[in-house]
């Protein structure tokens, strides 16, 4: 049997720095907030509760730059999700999460429990769950790993979305060599909650009852905190133990109690929240330090599922599948029985104090006595930052601009590229019409969801590009922003705000910190400027293998409101006859293009010039073509640029168009920010170029079925179901 080491040991063989504490913290826990040495489970509480993941220690300072208020923000970050009002006494509550360590290590269970954690942030708020999305990034599709890795992540998310009946309908996914060794899996949740069912992750009012409910607790997962607040190396990769298990069914029946008690029994709660990150001690220390109380728990009353679990691993256990309730004193009998009609442990483990202590009691022994403020408010370590080398590098630069022999074959060649081909072969697995609420499907700008009993509508996306921030992490911030809002717009939505997952390398390299400074700068630039305050996020570091680290990589998840079910827009050219149009002027934006990647193998020089405001000002003029009923279809132009922006117009309903640029060819593939594809009836002509004077027009849809594209020094012409079947097929012809 495991004999738990002394604390004198702890000290003298440093143990407590496996789990992530630095000798500065764990002498600042035995002198100042203690006055004496802390044992094996204090220990082990304070490494998980201060390790980046739960604790934000390194990122504090670089977070408060963002905006988070906001005319219509109800709940900004700091409680499960945030909350943005959509009129009607309802809210949206939104989040994303991300899920990268676990996953490359374990990617079917990496991704389920991923998406299983963010749903229970979203029903923890008093809201019904009605959408996931997910923002994906793999190596090269040419290894085996990198296969195995797609197909597992990709069942994990279906399998746990599928079986607990919540629609996955938007997303997006690219693949570049940084992530080989280290993969990203972000989840996003959406939700709908009426005003007056919100709910908060408190512990308050002396003498309430702290409630253990849903799953049994296990071994699994103990200091997955920890595992996602370090750097990867070989052999790191069998850490299963860090990794959980989730059981959909169980979630799904978690839910529904939850959310009867919030809707049906609102008075008996006090407080709700996930058991995610550290399971029961982040979830009862935060709850506790929130409301300015103490708490009292007794861990032989925890369920377990397991024999003989000590209270350090009870404490540190990841299982998946359980929320902690705090009920008023007195209604502990009416909330167990509720549970009990579906099958789930409901067990009082604690109670509400009010002399700020957190006091663990096992076997009749008290066995943790620490400030609960002290366990939930890790101390702030400032980094210092340097400018990676390679930007200065990338600045004395040529400008990449390519060679192009011969433009039709390097858009066929474009639209294989994993990152731009279709992704229908992944979403196809997931169940995007459960509920009947998807208006628009995976594959558009954005997924669209109608709000039942309004004529109202939510326009969804997961939004970022890595190689951009590669090279200019700041401004590759604001474009993450501007894309996704873009992506709102031309779905016939107006921006409301945004949840973020910030994938970055180490802090504890100057580098590392200076991107993750400089991205979040970008992106609070740009959410100020286009009025999308932050609501909530998380922050992912240390996303390094063997000392090489990923792009920055800050994925934007954003929610607009459609007003009206009409203005509902997608991306494909609708009717032969009709006009198309740009809006936006076009530049020799290579440098960090998808085109760079494939004719050099690289990505180098210096990031193109972004104007917000000539941005925002696109957005508004577009959004107000759509309301006033004037677009058959709007598309924005990212990856490969307008080329592949218009081929991917024509491909659903197999139409052609016929389009002459007042641009050398090779400009077709650049990518330019701040542009929109738009058609139109030809009987809105005037009505658009006189709400929409800078629009350029290009030409009109054909039936031909034909792709003609014709520049200043060569053409493209592909037939369209060529164009298709290529962009259709690539993927699956790479995973074979």
């Amino acid at each position: 049997m495991f004999k738990e080491p002394t604390p004198e040991r702890i000290k003298e063989e440093k143990i407590y720095r496996q789990w992530g504490l630095s000798d500065e913290e764990f002498s600042l826990i035995e002198k100042k907030i203690l006055g004496r040495l802390p044992n094996y489970t204090e220990t082990g509480l304070f490494s998980v509760m201060w390790s980046e993941h739960c604790s934000y220690k390194n990122s504090k300072s670089v977070l408060k730059k963002f905006p988070t208020k906001g005319p219509r923000v109800l709940q900004g970050p700091g409680e499960g999700a945030g909350i943005i009002d959509i009129g009607d006494n309802l809210a949206v509550v939104f989040k994303a999460e991300s899920h990268n360590h676990p996953s490359a290590v374990e990617p079917y269970e990496g991704a389920a429990t991923g998406v299983g954690g963010i749903i229970r942030d979203i029903f923890s708020m008093g809201a019904r769950p009605i959408a996931m999305l997910d923002s994906l990034r793999f190596g090269e599709l040419t290894t085996p790993r990198t296969k195995y890795l797609l197909e597992e992540v990709v069942a994990g998310i279906s399998g746990y979305g599928n079986c607990i009946g919540i629609p996955t309908v938007g997303g997006e996914v690219s693949f570049d060599p940084c992530y080989e060794g280290n993969p990203l899996v972000n989840a996003m949740c959406v939700g709908l909650i009426a005003h007056k069912d919100i709910q908060k992750g408190q512990a308050k009012g002396v003498g309430n009852s702290i409630m253990y409910v849903g799953a049994k607790t296990g071994r699994d997962g103990i200091h997955g905190a920890t595992f996602a607040s370090e750097e990867f190396s070989k052999g790191e990769e069998q850490q299963r133990s860090a990794v959980q298990v989730g059981d959909p069914f169980m979630e799904k029946l978690l839910m529904e109690a939850c959310l009867e008690l919030i809707l049906n029994h609102g008075d008996l709660l006090v407080g709700i929240q996930d058991m995610g990150a550290a399971g029961l001690v982040s979830s009862s220390s935060e709850m506790a330090a929130k409301a300015g109380s103490g708490l009292k728990l007794y861990l032989d009353q925890v369920p377990q599922r397991e024999t003989e679990m000590t209270p350090y691993e009870m404490m540190l256990s990841e299982s998946q599948e359980r929320m902690l309730l705090c009920v008023k004193k007195g209604a502990e009998e009416k909330v167990a029985a509720l549970f009990h009609e579906y099958d789930l442990d409901a067990v009082t483990i604690g109670e509400v104090t009010d002399d700020g202590n957190y006091l663990l009691f096992h076997e009749g022994k008290v066995v943790a006595d620490l400030p609960v403020d002290a366990l939930a408010k890790a101390p702030t370590v400032k980094k210092e930052m340097a400018e990676p080398k390679r930007i200065e590098k990338f600045s004395k630069m040529e400008d990449f601009f390519p060679e192009i022999k011969n433009a039709t074959e390097t858009l066929k060649q474009l639209l294989q590229q994993p990152t731009i081909a279709s992704k229908k072969v992944i979403y196809d697995t997931y169940d995007s019409q459960v509920r009947t609420n998807t208006v628009v499907l995976p594959g558009s700008d954005a997924a669209v969801l109608r709000v039942r009993g309004t004529n109202k509508a939510l326009a969804m996306t997961t939004d970022c590009n890595g190689r951009y921030l590669y090279l200019n992490p700041e401004v590759g911030g604001q474009i993450a922003v501007a894309e996704a809002a873009r992506n709102i717009v031309a779905s016939g939505g107006k921006p409301m705000g945004i949840t973020d997952c910030l994938n970055f390398g180490s802090p504890d390299k100057k580098e590392g910190f200076w991107e993750l400074a400089k991205a979040a700068e970008g992106i609070s630039t740009a959410c100020e400027m286009l009025e999308t305050p932050v609501i909530s996020g998380n922050v992912s570091l240390y996303n390094e293998t063997d000392g090489k680290a990923i792009y920055p990589t800050p994925v934007i998840g954003m929610v607009g409101l459609i007003e009206d079910l009409s203005h509902v827009t997608t991306q494909d050219f609708k009717n032969p006859g009709d006009l198309v149009y740009v809006l936006g002027d076009t530049k020799k934006d290579f440098n960090g293009s998808e085109l760079q990647k494939m004719l050099s193998g690289k990505i180098a020089g210096r990031l193109m010039d972004f104007d917000l405001a000539k941005e925002k000002h696109h957005q508004e003029k577009v959004l107000a073509a759509i309301q006033h009923n004037l677009v058959a279809s709007c598309h924005d132009v990212s990856e490969g640029g307008l080329a592949v922006a218009i081929s991917e117009s024509c491909f659903k309903n197999n139409l052609g168009v016929a389009l002459k640029f007042n641009l050398d060819t090779a400009l077709l593939f650049a990518e330019t920010q701040g542009r929109f594809i738009l058609s139109l009836p030809k009987e809105k002509q005037r009505a658009f170029e006189k709400l929409v004077p800078e629009a350029e027009l290009l030409g009109e849809v054909t039936s031909s079925a034909e792709i003609n594209l014709t520049g200043l020094n060569g053409k493209i012409s592909l037939l369209t179901k060529e164009g298709k079947q290529l962009w259709k097929d690539a993927i699956k012809c790479l995973m074979k």
